[in-house]
C-alpha cells in the first residue's frame, strides 16, 4: 500500500505530493516517510520539475508520527532504526518545497512543514509540539526549527506544554508565509510555486542553499558562501538571458542551463 499521491507534473514544472493516510490523519509512519524520502530525491533530480508541493488534506496536513508503531520501542531500537536519516534526506532536496498546510500539522507533521522552504496555510491550520503530553519531546527538529522561526518564548511555551498554534498566530510569529480561507489554500500554494518556478532554476538552487546557510554559519562565513553562489551563477545561460531580457525590457526565457 502506498501513502503518498505523487504528480510530477501537476502543472508545468510543479510536482505535488500529497499525503494519503486520511484514516490516521496522515501520522508519518516509518513506510510514508520513505516513500516521501524516495519522491524528493527522485523530483529533484527530474529536469521537469522546478518546485515542489506538499500537502495532506483539508482535515489534517500531518497529526504526527505514528505513536502505536513506535510506543513499545526501547532507545536502541530507535537508534537502529535510524528514522532520522529519512528527514537529513528530506532537508538536503536542493528545489524549493513550499508545505500547503490545513488543520493539523502536529509533531512530526509540524516538524514536516517546518522542513518545507515555505507554508501556505488555510485559517484551520493549527501548529504544534505535544509530544511533551506523551512523555518525550521532540525529534525531528521540532526544538530547533521552531525556535529559529518564532523566537524562544514561543517555542518554549508550545514545547513544554503542548499548547498549539492558530494559523494567524503562526504568521504573526513568521512560522509561514500567508493564511488563506480552507477553500485556497492549495490554490495559493500553487501560486506561489508558480512565481518561483518562473525563475532560473540554478538560481533558485543557490539562492535556497544560501538562505540555509544563514542558519548554520557566522555572518562573516554566510556572506562568503553567498558570494561564491553569486559569482557561480554567471557561469550559467540563465544568468545571460535573465540581464539580456532586463536590458531588453522582455520577459526572461529561463532553461535551467
Amino acid at each position: 500500500m502506498q501513502f503518498l499521491k505523487v504528480t510530477p507534473q501537476a502543472e508545468p514544472n510543479i510536482a505535488l505530493i500529497e499525503l494519503n493516510r486520511p484514516k490516521e490523519l496522515n501520522a508519518l509512519n516509518l513506510q510514508l516517510m520513505g516513500e516521501l524520502r524516495d519522491t524528493l530525491k527522485a523530483l529533484d533530480q527530474d529536469p521537469e520539475v522546478r518546485v515542489i508541493i506538499l500537502t495532506g488534506n483539508a482535515r489534517a496536513f500531518a497529526a504526527g508520527a505514528d505513536i502505536k508503531e513506535m510506543a513499545g520501542r526501547t532507545a536502541v531500537d530507535m537508534l537502529n532504526i535510524d528514522q532520522f536519516s529519512t528527514w537529513d534526506q528530506i532537508k538536503k532536496t536542493k528545489k524549493p518545497i513550499i508545505a500547503a498546510v490545513s488543520g493539523f500539522a502536529l509533531g512530526g507533521g509540524c516538524e514536516l512543514a517546518m522542513t518545507c522552504d515555505m507554508i501556505v496555510a488555510s485559517e484551520t491550520a493549527q501548529f504544534g509540539q505535544p509530544e511533551i503530553k506523551i512523555g518525550t519531546m521532540p525529534g525531528a527538529g521540532g526544538t530547533q526549527r521552531l525556535t529559529r522561526s518564532v523566537g524562544k518564548q514561543w517555542a518554549m511555551e508550545m514545547v513544554l506544554t503542548g499548547q498549539f498554534m492558530s494559523a494567524e498566530k503562526a504568521y504573526q510569529a513568521g512560522l509561514v508565509n500567508k493564511v488563506v480561507p480552507v477553500e485556497l489554500y492549495l490554490s495559493e500554494a500553487f501560486k506561489l510555486a508558480r512565481q518561483v518556478a518562473a525563475m532560473s532554476p540554478i538560481s533558485v538552487q543557490l539562492a535556497k542553499e544560501s538562505v540555509l546557510q544563514a542558519f548554520n554559519l557566522t555572518l562573516n562565513e554566510g556572506l562568503l558562501f553567498e558570494r561564491k553562489n553569486f559569482y557561480l551563477t554567471f557561469a550559467s545561460e540563465d544568468q545571460k538571458e535573465g540581464m539580456q531580457a532586463f536590458v531588453e525590457k522582455r520577459t526572461p526565457n529561463f532553461k535551467g542551463k
